[in-house]
């Protein structure tokens, strides 16, 4: 039986409302080159990963134009896959139906989202070194450390939630192919892997990730990004 082997899929067919951007978020220029760029270039020269496949929309008119004019030359060691879906597991699934005759049941893939730019090889490392022998898989995940307030319908505080064992996700989001995909097949409404995973009865393993791993999401969160690209941050 082979070792298995490290996949990255990074669903990209989102268009970004909040941003209030022209273009769709992943497309969007941060420190000189397009958001998704800097998690393609993170995945591609990252020796563990295998082959990276990124996952737009079938009527994406960016992702040519931006591999052609980006210094990634080599693209060798990834994929665009045109079958992106209306959500994150529509994408995200569908990909990895696309994928099947490439990727074992037993191979690790690990789903990153393009608005992380912030990702690098040593949070792949320690991803990786801290789930390749977990039964389930895991995730990147920060503790939360702000105190936590639930709202009533006035925006008046109903509740002060405990924010002890609370945890607040990011990506990448990493499990086997077969049971990822057996999990995404089956569940109904939910916003990244880790819950879909958790509804076939399972527990991911959760893996202390960085802050500047976080997601841009509002136009203030580019300069934010870009201050953790310099090292600033």
């Amino acid at each position: 039986m082979t070792s298995a082997r490290y996949f990255g899929l990074i669903p990209a067919a989102g268009i970004g409302a909040r941003m209030g951007s022209a273009i769709p978020k992943q497309y969007a220029e941060i420190g000189g080159k397009p958001m998704l760029m800097h998690v393609l270039d993170t995945f591609v020269h990252a020796s563990v990963i295998a082959h990276t496949f990124v996952v737009v929309s079938p009527d994406d008119g960016y992702i040519d134009g931006t591999l052609a004019a980006s210094a990634l030359h080599d693209h060798s060691g990834m994929s665009v896959l045109r079958v992106g879906g209306a959500t994150r597991q529509d994408s995200v699934l569908h990909g990895l139906r696309t994928i099947r005759g490439q990727v074992h049941d037993d191979d690790w893939i690990l789903v990153h989202d393009a608005a992380r730019p912030g990702l690098d090889a040593g949070l792949i490392k320690r991803l990786i070194d801290a789930v390749k022998d977990d039964e389930v898989g895991g995730l990147l995940a920060l503790p939360v450390v702000d105190t936590l307030k639930r709202a009533d319908p006035q925006q008046r505080v109903a509740q002060t939630v405990p924010r002890e064992q609370l945890w607040s996700a990011q990506t990448p989001q990493m499990f086997r192919y077969g049971v990822l995909r057996r999990a995404l097949e089956q569940a109904v409404n939910v916003t990244d892997e880790a819950g879909a995973i958790e509804a076939l009865g399972l527990t991911p393993k959760l893996v202390e990730g960085s802050t500047r791993n976080f997601k841009v999401t509002l136009p203030h969160d580019v300069a934010l990004a870009e201050l953790y690209l310099k090292g600033q941050a």
